[in-house]
This record gives C-alpha cells, sequence and structure tokens, in this order.
C-alpha cells in the first residue's frame, strides 16, 4: 500500500508544475512520464529499487494529464474572462460581509454553462442570504497562485472575483435549502458566541471553534504568530480530534456508533467551516481510521494522508498552492517522519537519569518529551513554508506550544458546552462562557507575554536570517547521511550560525552612511531612513493595513530596531496612514509627526490613541544631528488630505533625498517658491507616479539622480503614468519602481 504515497508525491508534483507552470507542453511531458514509467517496468523484475521511481513517474503522468484536462475543461474557460466585464447572474452560497466599499459575497455564477464558485463585491451594503440572486455588470478576475490572498481563494474552489461595475439587482431569498444549512449553522453558532461570551473573549473562540478570525484584533494575530501558536485558532486536525474525541466519549467508545454518529458530525463540522483545505484533509483522514477500526484492518498514517490529498487533487488539483493545504500536509509529515526520532533522543538525554523508573518524574519526562517531540516535527517542514509566505520564524514556539496547548482542548471541551447550553438556556451558557474566558485569557496573556521576550522570533526579511535557515537543514541533511544519533553538534552549530546572522543583521545598516529602503507594500508607501543610528519613517500604508504594519515593523525588528527616532505622516490617505497605529503595537517611537487636519477622522482617532508623543506640524521642523539633517516642511495649502500634507526633506553627507507624499504640480511650484530645496540624490515620485505630480519643475530645479516610485503591481489606478515615465526619461534620471523590483534599498 505504501506505494500509493509514491504514486501521491508524483500526482502532488504534477498539480504543482501545473499550477504554478501550466504550457500546453505539460500534456507531451505527461506522455514522457508515462514512457519513463513503461520504461522502468520492463526492467522492474531485474531492478526491486525501481518500483518507488515507478510509482513517482506513474502518478506524475497521470497527474500532469489530469491537470491538463482539468485545465482545458474547466479553468481554461474561467481564465478567458480574467480582467473582463460582463453580465452576471449569481445565487449566493452563505452569507455576505462588509468589504472595504460595500458588500462581499461568495457566490456561484454561470460562465459558458459551467458553473463556478467566485467572489462578488458589492457597491450596496445588504446582507444577503444564502441562495440570494445577485444580477448586475461584473469586471472579473482570475484569482492567480503568486498571492496569498488569490492561493487562499483557490485552495477553497474560488477561481474568480467579480467588481460590481454599477448597482446590482438583488432578489433576497424567501427559502433556504438543506444544503446550505451548514452556513445557517455556523452563522446562529458565531452569534451565540457573541450574545454568550465577554467583549475581550468572544473573537477567540469564534476562531478556535469555527476558524473565525474577524474579531482577533492585530495585536492578537502578531503574538500568536510571534510566539508559534497561529494553528490553534487555524481550524486543522487538532479541532478534528478534539471533536471526535467528545464523540467518543460520550458514545462510550463503540465502533458501529462511532462510525454512524461520529462521521456524519465530522462532515457537519467541515462543511460549517466551509471544507477548507486543512479540515478536509484532516476530516479525510479521521474517517478512515473511524472506518479501519470498524472493520478491524491497521490505520497506516502515511497511507491515509496520501489518500486524502488524491482525494483534494482530483476535486481541485489547483488546492496544492493553497497555504492551508501546504502547511496541513507539512504538518502531518513532518510527525511521521521525524516525530519517534526525535522524541526517543530527548528521552534518551543524561539529564534525565535521575527520573527514570515507575514514578511521577518518569511519567513527566514522557509527557514533555512527547510535547516536544511534536512541537518540533511538526516544524520539521512547515517552518520554511511560515518563513516563505509569513517572513517569520518562531524561537520560542516549543516553550509557547508546552505553555498553552494543553489548556486549548479544556477551552474547545467549553465553547462545545457553551454553545449547547445557549440552545437550552441562556443564562446558564453565559455563566459557563464567563468561567472559560479566564481560560482564554491565560492563553491570550501567555501569547502575548511569550511574544514580547526579546528574540522570540526572528524575520526573513534580513538575508542572513534566510542564509541561517538554510544552513540548519543543511546540518540536518548531514546528520542523517551520516547517521549520527547525537546531533548535539548540529544544535550548536545552529545557534552560533544564528548568533553570526543576527549579528550581521544588526551591523550592516550601521556601516551605510546613509541608507534609504523604500518598502513594497503594494499601492502605498512606506520609506525608512537612516543615517548615523538614527532612524526616521515617513508614512506606513498600503494594500491592506496589516501587511504594511507586518513588513514595515519586521524590517525594523530584523535590525534590531525597537525604537523609532520619529515617524513622519506626510498625511492621513490609508495607503499612506492605515498601518501606522497598528505598527505602533510592535515599535515605539520617541515621537509622531502629524499634521493637523485630515479628512479621515478615523485613521486620525486611531492613531492618536497610539501615539505617545503626537507633534502636530503647523511650522517647518529641523531635526539635525552632526553631519546631515531632516527637515519637515509644514502644509502648503489648506485644501484637500494630498495638498495639506507635510513633505520631508533628508540630508546626509552628500546624499539628499525629498519626499512629497501625495502633492500635485501646483504643490511642488509652491514648494520650490517658498523653501529652499536643493539638488536632490534621491526623489520620491509624489502620488505613486500620478500624472499630476512629479512635474517639470520640480524635476528642472531639483535634477534627481535617482526616482524611486512606490506603487503596487498592476493597481487599478495605472501608476505610474506614462506621462510621468516620459517626464524622468527626458530629464535622464534613473528610475527604480517597487511595482517591479520589490523593496528598493539605497545606500550611501
Amino acid at each position: 500500500m505504501r506505494k500509493l504515497m509514491w504514486f501521491t508525491i508524483g500526482f502532488g508534483a504534477a498539480c504543482a508544475v501545473g499550477s504554478y507552470f501550466y504550457q500546453d507542453w505539460l500534456i507531451f511531458a505527461s506522455i514522457a512520464a508515462l514512457l519513463a514509467f513503461g520504461a522502468m517496468l520492463f526492467f522492474y523484475k531485474r531492478w526491486r529499487f525501481l518500483c518507488r521511481c515507478m510509482a513517482v513517474f506513474l502518478g506524475l503522468g497521470i497527474g500532469l494529464g489530469w491537470f491538463c484536462g482539468y485545465h482545458a475543461l474547466y479553468l481554461g474557460t474561467a481564465a478567458k474572462y480574467d480582467g473582463q466585464e460582463c453580465a452576471i447572474n449569481a445565487v449566493a452560497v452563505d452569507y455576505s460581509y462588509a468589504s472595504g466599499f460595500g458588500t462581499a459575497v461568495e457566490a456561484d455564477i454561470l460562465l459558458e454553462g459551467k458553473s463556478y464558485r467566485a467572489i462578488l463585491y458589492l457597491n450596496e451594503t445588504a446582507l444577503l442570504d444564502p441562495e440570494t440572486q445577485v444580477s448586475g455588470n461584473f469586471r472579473l478576475r482570475l484569482t492567480h497562485e503568486g498571492q496569498e490572498v488569490d492561493t487562499y481563494h483557490r485552495g477553497n474552489g474560488v477561481f474568480l472575483l467579480g467588481y460590481a461595475q454599477d448597482s446590482c439587482q438583488i432578489v433576497q431569498a424567501q427559502k433556504i435549502s438543506a444544503k446550505h444549512y451548514p452556513a445557517v449553522m455556523r452563522r446562529e453558532i458565531l452569534l451565540r458566541l457573541e450574545q454568550t461570551f465577554p467583549e475581550d473573549t468572544a473573537g477567540f473562540a469564534k476562531a478556535l471553534l469555527l476558524g473565525d478570525r474577524s474579531d482577533v484584533d492585530y495585536e492578537t494575530n502578531t503574538a500568536f504568530k510571534v510566539s508559534g501558536i497561529s494553528h490553534i485558532i487555524a481550524v486543522s486536525g487538532l479541532h478534528i480530534s478534539i471533536l471526535f474525541t467528545v464523540v467518543a466519549r460520550i458514545i462510550g467508545r463503540k465502533r458501529f456508533l462511532e462510525a454512524l454518529i461520529g462521521i456524519p458530525v465530522l462532515i457537519l463540522f467541515a462543511a460549517m467551516v466551509g471544507f477548507t483545505p486543512s479540515i478536509t484533509r484532516a476530516c479525510i483522514m479521521q474517517i478512515l481510521m473511524i472506518v479501519a477500526t470498524l472493520i478491524d484492518r491497521d490505520y497506516d498514517p502515511p497511507i491515509a494522508l496520501s489518500f486524502a490529498c488524491m482525494v483534494m487533487f482530483l476535486i481541485n488539483p489547483v488546492v496544492i498552492t493553497s497555504v492551508s493545504f501546504q502547511l496541513s500536509v507539512g504538518c502531518m509529515a513532518g510527525m511521521f517522519l521525524c516525530y519517534e526520532p526525535i522524541s526517543n533522543w530527548i528521552l534518551n538525554l543524561p539529564f534525565w537519569e535521575d527520573w527514570e523508573g515507575r514514578s511521577r518524574k518518569n511519567h513527566s519526562r514522557h509527557l514533555l518529551a512527547s510535547g516536544i517531540g511534536v512541537t518540533l516535527s511538526s516544524m520539521f517542514f512547515t517552518t520554511p513554508l511560515v518563513a516563505y509566505y509569513f517572513g517569520t520564524v518562531s524561537l520560542i514556539s516549543v516553550v509557547s506550544n508546552l505553555l498553552i496547548l494543553w489548556v486549548v482542548t479544556w477551552i474547545f471541551y467549553g465553547i462545545l458546552l457553551v454553545c449547547l447550553l445557549s440552545f437550552i438556556w441562556t443564562p446558564l451558557a453565559t455563566v459557563v462562557a464567563w468561567l472559560l474566558s479566564w481560560l482564554i485569557r491565560y492563553v491570550l496573556t501567555m501569547a502575548k507575554w511569550l511574544s514580547s521576550i526579546p528574540m522570540a522570533a526572528v524575520y526573513t526579511k534580513s538575508e542572513y536570517i534566510i542564509f541561517w535557515l538554510v544552513l540548519c537543514y543543511v546540518l540536518v541533511f548531514v546528520l542523517v547521511i551520516q547517521r549520527r544519533n547525537r546531533p548535539e553538534l548540529g544544535i550548536c552549530c545552529s545557534i552560533i550560525g544564528l548568533c553570526v546572522a543576527l549579528c550581521l543583521s544588526w551591523a550592516t545598516p550601521l556601516v551605510d552612511e546613509c541608507r534609504m529602503t523604500v518598502l513594497d507594500v503594494g499601492q502605498g508607501q512606506s520609506i525608512l531612513l537612516q543615517a548615523q543610528g538614527r532612524t526616521f519613517l515617513v508614512d506606513c500604508g498600503g494594500d491592506r493595513e496589516e501587511d504594511a504594519a507586518d513588513i514595515a515593523s519586521e524590517t525594523l525588528l530584523s535590525m534590531g530596531i525597537h525604537k523609532l527616532d520619529g515617524i513622519i505622516l506626510t498625511h492621513y490617505d490609508s495607503d499612506h496612514a492605515a498601518g501606522l497605529s497598528l505598527l505602533l503595537t510592535r515599535v515605539h517611537a520617541d515621537a509622531v509627526y502629524l499634521p493637523k487636519e485630515s479628512d479621515d477622522p478615523d485613521i486620525q482617532g486611531k492613531l492618536l490613541e497610539k501615539c505617545n508623543y503626537p507633534v502636530f506640524v503647523e511650522e517647518d521642523t529641523l531635526l539635525s544631528w552632526e553631519t546631515g539633517s531632516l527637515t519637515i516642511f509644514a502644509p502648503l495649502f489648506q485644501s484637500s488630505d494630498n495638498e495639506r500634507g507635510l513633505c520631508v526633506l533628508f540630508r546626509e553627507g552628500n546624499c539628499d533625498i525629498l519626499i512629497t507624499g501625495d502633492m500635485s504640480i501646483p504643490g511642488e511650484n509652491r514648494l520650490l517658491m517658498e523653501k529652499n530645496i536643493p539638488e536632490l540624490t534621491v526623489l520620491v515620485a509624489g502620488h505613486h507616479g500620478s500624472k499630476y505630480s512629479t512635474g517639470d519643475s520640480l524635476l528642472s530645479v531639483t535634477t534627481p539622480e535617482y526616482v524611486i516610485i512606490s506603487a503596487g503591481r498592476d493597481n487599478p489606478y495605472g501608476h505610474p503614468s506614462q506621462e510621468v515615465l516620459e517626464r524622468l526619461e527626458n530629464w535622464e534620471c534613473e528610475v527604480l519602481r517597487t511595482d517591479l523590483e520589490g523593496t528598493i534599498v539605497f545606500r550611501r
């Protein structure tokens, strides 16, 4: 049966190749793989070791053929509508939720007679129930594998996003059919959790039970990520195993009843969560375990994992691009491969010699070794994935899991009890929820405390940390090849390597006389200025406020910077300011320099709540040091946010940098008239490269050597505009763009 595992590896590799590198020639690659399988089959009797290779190549050939067929018959049709505007008749499959500009809803749409799952963004703010009909003109976009949010959608079978071009016709459903009852039940349970739990713990209760993280704030999410326990609020195998344990204990461990009741309960729970890749994988494996127990067959976890993956690949081959799927499978594969050697090594440490024998100490020794073994083995494959997708490597996750994971099981039991009691007598459910909230507060408090410990995590914003991580896996590979049973040398080398990587990460920025980092935050702006040990941040906004805050804070923390000398906000537009209040929960600042007037009082209010020392700039402000200075120019106009924003002139040695925010050409002309603007080394293009900024007058007076444009890839505004690019070419400026090059570091 292990042949299924190798076949699945080949099939999964085919799905990965098709998802990330689809080309028409893949069908020929499929034929080549099958021919290779045939050639191996010919020599199979002579060389038995070819058995696994045969299974891999057979899976690769069939998988490539399956993906090509799936693309030709299904995905290809959706791809034709990418970027097109068309009339859509859709049927909602879940309740709607608020989006940035109105309402978003998951719905089924028909294209050329084929049904596709899509997320529609409407201009209206109406609440839509499942089976509500929506009609209107939408601009469609294909979800792509290159972006984290899109891979989440693709993993859940959502291949299209639709943006309403005008008002939509909405016909509310008169009755909700049985196939949508899981969505109804999910909504009802979430409402009951909100009613019974205190406000500070309701968000965690909803996230733990059903994976709804909408009410988990940024600070808590960050604490969970840094401490390495985000998996407890991402519904996965842990939750499935706890739920089935509850069912089994209620039934009394009777095999037939376990199968009769347990399997429908697991499927219903997975449907309520939304059949996400991680919960689907866990549900299939748990059902296989139930069936194996029922028919007295051995349960082989690797085969069960392979079978679960194959089912998911056949239904949706691009599920392999899902971060949730990769982490879930990686976690299980790591435990199958590494748990036993790690736990045995821990048990055999000399430290435990006095604990041996039939005693509580010996039992504690085994529990501790098991807990550490599970955590470390599950991290073996998931650590590189977390580092790649989230830019974080938690160094304290083993301690966090030991201190927190044990209580999560009891909290889950308690939440289930609260849900049951809420249908019987709400006051009693509220009392139980209040008592349970103290355990939840323990988890939240411990997560925040552990994440606040210095060096709780390191960040891949530093290339040295990436090199260190690669070194760790090279050491593991060497130890495995040499078959050494005592990995102490590898651990010591990893610790030394980490110390060296950290020292280099912190020291490198100090070597440069002047350093400017324009962060790739998408359609927004966030700029780090450094000189003579001083660090200033100009703006912090982008496509998503959480992403902008993460990028800025993790860039700073990777340099060993926990406190800024100052933050300057050019103006309050969300693409410049939205992430700043979140950033201040992770990195402190001696002062925050702000415009006094704002068109967005919400952003200003959030920011002022987090600022210890806000400084409203109403006249030019000069911050100077031995070899340089930073000048903040007060607003020149009192019209819109763009025009009454701040400008920044940063000077260090022979390097002069000007940042004008979203100031337009008339504002630039007035700046040149009223202020002493020198010739520039670097100019940050105004308004992300809009044609209404970075005019000829500014370029002729400042003659910048370099112009940096901070803009998002494929942004809907067409930034940078062709007019600006032509101006810069005429003035012979070297242009650097974040939408093409990512984060840009300028050194002098």
